[in-house]
């Protein structure tokens, strides 16, 4: 989640670099307006990417795990421990940098997509371990 957070605010730094360079060609106050307008976006996408960061959610419950998402249209997955194949821990090489990782959980059901993005790798290697052991005893159940 930090690591979007970083992207969008180099990325609108380096835009707005780029709109005053290239403003600054014509005149000084065309540069000025393509910074601001350039900065203006920029922040608006930071908001945006913050609040769809603090979106995700995760609760380990006795029978299940509640995964929520989303900013606009709310989305609440109930993933039964007993129905959980196998879970994947992966993390991309901007993840890695910043020792983050993401937990995917994988179920029987084609259209299940419950994955706990931003985790650090201490963390996402305790919820693996934590479901996997749910998962054997709620399956070793049925």
């Amino acid at each position: 989640m930090l690591v979007r957070r970083l992207e969008v605010l180099v990325v609108t730094l380096l835009a707005a670099l780029g709109a005053g360079i290239f403003g600054a060609t014509s005149s000084p106050l065309a540069g000025l307006i393509a910074s601001g307008v350039v900065l203006a976006v920029g922040g608006l996408l930071l908001v945006f990417v913050m609040r769809r960061v603090r979106a995700w959610a995760y609760a380990e419950r006795n029978e299940d795990l509640l995964v929520s998402r989303g900013v606009l249209f709310s989305r609440l997955s109930v993933v039964p421990y007993g129905r959980m194949q196998f879970i994947d821990v992966t993390a991309g090489p901007i993840e890695r940098s910043f020792g983050l990782a993401t937990v995917r959980l994988h179920t029987a059901a084609a259209a299940s997509d419950a994955r706990i993005p931003g985790l650090s790798r201490d963390e996402a290697a305790r919820l693996r371990d934590r479901l996997a052991e749910l998962g054997e005893s709620q399956a070793a159940g049925l």
